[in-house]
């Protein structure tokens, strides 16, 4: 795990010394990704620069033999590398078979990428590939940039012209922060993109909060020849074509062929994902997701496996104890942390930094007190990110499995008039009222913030498509008139459709969030956090064998009698008792609503008052100062809306 940057300059510079000094403060600002060491590299093209640069986090090969930016064997190619190739001693010996012995160096998965690329070409090799992903490769003989990011989006990568005329860089890289140290970086923000982060609390691909500055979508090459301005963009795998084939062709076994298959897979993948050089552990809420990754690295150590959980006193916040729990019974080495809510405020300063760009997932506080936490220990740690896009976990899910077919023939108006029936109380009046009676209730039936899945059901009667639900559910603000001289870009989710044949409503929405929710919010979140202490973060439910095979199950073997991920927990059975597992789904979050009626306020108020937002002028601040007051009162929970403004202007405060 590391982080790279660097630049295509169209004019050449007077030196090496003045390429090196820019790269060096790129680099410089993404030394969190890779605090180890620094490598550099430039050349000159004709009247063009090319110049890489790369920061290191040892992970494998931690001897210099795996420093970059790394040459070819056969001078070629340059290559800058950000993440884990988990199959890379099966390529080599795929290598070694088809070309005779090669001379190694060491052994980096860096050095086995740059002798594919030489052998089989890239796109061939990259499909070869299993594991996390970006890099940026220069072709000697051909002149050509490359960039690519792995097929689910787990690492990021930015790109994009800056500067005029013969002053035009094409510059790339992990982080923007990089990005803002190059001279020709003009750090104009994107009105249209503020639309998108308005809406999702996250920007999505391919844009950026920056002007010109784009993100490479998960599973594509970009390919820049020298002398040319537009870079073309492939796909070599495709998620939605993976859906379709899926579904199209069903897994044709029994249950309990499937639960087999999938434990077996399940179990490589996490395997491959404990190759390290350095200490390794994991993350563990004891939901389904992490227990079953734990569960399978330990029963594949001879040793414990260490754990890593953070605990809150809030009531319906704290999922500690059902760690504990999991952990106690799995024989793992497991730390837990109950953090103060002081400490949790603590995070927020760092956040604009952490992000780069504005990032409004209020669980991004959480994620990065438990990478603090396992950072402490181990410098490796595996997570049970994606579980719920791939085996239908989703509260969203069951709601339009066991609704919308009824809902969908009511009268619009009754619909309507049922949806401001739930918002007349806010979440936390129908927990107040709906509490005591969920003890009452199966465990089935019972839920946590029982008064956040009401709204979210507001939604759904309020919805005339399954599009249309989907989008209501994923959507916090709606932009028009929001956000001062912005258009909303058209996105999968609104104006631009995948096709998506063959897939039933929920199916589709699952789609969607692996798309969309999954790389843009879910995996944005995670690696930022992680790398903000320089902690690697793997992903064992994105091994695409994985992703695959999930989307080839059939859907009730995900969604079955109103619960989701029947599959998957009949392989997590095999591990720890039910009695362990079941119990109503609870978000990874913090106390927003509370915090910002109490020890946030002046923070908050700062931020969002008039006078700042008619002077900043990027916020029509009427709605914004009404949803406040409303908060503040208690009369509703904006908690969601709020946060999402007040990211963008602590993120603004910080970066201009």
């Amino acid at each position: 795990m590391c982080g790279f940057t660097g630049f295509l300059a169209l004019q050449p510079l007077p030196d090496k010394r003045e390429a090196l000094s820019i790269l060096r403060c790129m680099a410089d600002a993404i030394t969190h990704r890779g605090p180890d060491a620094a490598g550099y590299w430039s050349d000159a093209v004709g009247d063009a620069t090319i110049a890489l640069a790369h920061r290191r986090l040892s992970i494998l090969e931690l001897s210099a033999a795996g420093a970059q930016p790394m040459v070819s064997h056969c001078g070629r190619y340059v290559l800058a590398f950000n993440g884990e190739i988990y199959n890379h001693l099966d390529l080599r010996r795929d290598l070694d078979a088809s070309m005779g012995p090669l001379p190694w160096r060491g052994h980096s998965d860096t050095e086995t990428l740059l002798a594919g690329f030489s052998h089989w070409g890239i796109r061939a090799t990259v499909q070869r590939c299993i594991g996390m992903f970006a890099f940026a490769l220069w072709d000697r003989q051909t002149r050509c940039l490359t960039l690519a990011r792995d097929r689910l989006g787990e690492k990021p990568l930015y790109y994009g012209w800056q500067g005029q005329g013969a002053q035009a860089s094409f510059l790339f890289g992990s982080d923007l922060l990089a990005l803002k140290k190059h001279p020709a970086f003009a750090a104009q923000v994107d009105r249209n993109a503020l639309c998108l982060y308005m809406r999702h609390n996250a920007i999505a691909a391919p844009h950026s909060i920056y002007q010109g500055i784009y993100k490479l979508p998960p599973g594509c090459l970009l390919t820049l020849p020298l002398g040319a301005r537009d870079p073309q963009l492939q796909p070599y795998w495709s998620l939605p074509e993976v859906a379709q084939q899926g579904v199209a062709q069903p897994f044709a076994g029994s249950d309990a062929q499937a639960v087999d298959a999938l434990e077996a897979l399940l179990k490589d993948a996490v395997r491959q994902q404990m190759m390290a050089d350095v200490p390794l552990g994991a993350f563990l809420s004891g939901g389904i997701d992490s227990s079953t990754v734990v569960a399978l690295m330990q029963a594949q150590s001879n040793r414990p496996v260490k754990t890593f959980t953070i605990g809150f006193n809030e009531e319906g916040y704290n999922e500690a104890v059902h760690a504990k729990a999991v952990a106690q019974h799995l024989g793992t080495d497991h730390t837990e942390l109950y953090v103060t809510p002081q400490q949790a405020l603590d995070v927020i300063p760092r956040l604009p930094a952490l992000y780069s760009e504005p990032f409004a997932d209020s669980s991004q506080i959480p994620t990065f007190l438990v990478s603090q936490l396992a950072r402490q220990h181990v410098t490796v740690a595996l997570s049970g990110d994606a579980g719920d896009e791939l085996f239908a976990g989703y509260n969203r899910y069951v709601l339009t499995r066991n609704l919308w077919g009824k809902i969908s023939r009511l009268p619009g108006g009754l619909r309507r008039l049922g949806a401001a029936g739930i918002r007349s109380l806010s979440p936390s009046a129908w927990n107040a009222v709906l509490g005591p009676v969920q003890p009452l209730l199966p465990a089935s039936l019972r839920q946590a913030n029982v008064g956040d899945k009401l709204h979210k059901g507001a939604a759904v009667l309020n919805a005339a498509s399954v599009d249309d639900l989907y989008l209501g559910l994923v959507t916090h603000w709606e932009p028009e008139g929001l956000v001062l001289g912005g258009q909303e870009p058209l996105t999968h989710l609104r104006g631009n459709p995948l096709p998506l044949q063959g897939l039933d409503p929920v199916q589709r929405m699952m789609a969607l969030d692996a798309i969309t929710y999954l790389p843009d919010d879910i995996l944005v979140k995670t690696d930022r956090a992680a790398m903000g202490v320089s902690l690697e973060g793997r992903v064992p439910f994105l091994d695409h064998r994985v992703v695959e095979f999930a989307w080839a199950l059939p859907q009730h073997m995900k969604l079955r009698d109103g619960v989701g991920k029947w599959a998957l927990r009949q392989v997590l059975y095999r591990h720890v008792p039910q009695a362990l597992i079941e119990r109503p789904k609870m978000g990874f979050g913090v106390p927003i609503d509370s915090w910002l009626r109490g020890p946030l306020r002046d923070w908050a108020e700062d931020l969002l008052s008039e006078a700042r937002l008619r002077r900043e002028g990027y916020f029509n601040p009427a709605p914004i100062r009404q949803k406040w007051m409303e908060h503040l009162s208690g009369q509703s929970n904006w908690q969601y809306h709020l946060w999402d403004v007040l990211m963008f202007q602590a993120w603004l405060s910080e970066s201009y």
